[in-house]
């Protein structure tokens, strides 16, 4: 599994980049077949509230599944899109293996 973390308009610390990674991997738990997972942050309107935007792209055999959410943190709005990433890659799994 490739995981590709791109920071727009800012760099992302080292830390942030592990709690990331770490994160990433344990979605293999959900789907053992995933291909890649790319990770976009990005900081929308400096100075507010709720503006660290975290896309995720999981690519798996046959389709790619995608979610974005919105925080205070990036850690945050990334524990929001794995949650809901884990739900998608369930359903997808059991729609695969229904057929």
């Amino acid at each position: 599994m490739e995981i590709k973390i791109q920071s727009i308009h800012f760099d992302a610390t080292e830390k942030l980049e592990a709690f990331i990674q770490k994160k990433a991997e344990k979605l293999q738990k959900s789907y053992e077949d995933i291909q890649k997972v790319e990770v976009q942050l990005k900081v929308v309107k400096p100075a507010a509230v709720m503006n660290k935007e975290t896309s995720v792209t999981v690519t798996v055999p046959g389709t790619t599944l995608f979610v974005e959410k919105t925080a205070d943190t990036f850690e945050e709005a990334f524990d929001l899109c794995v949650d809901s990433m884990k739900v998608q890659l369930t359903k997808f799994k059991e729609k695969s293996r229904n057929r």
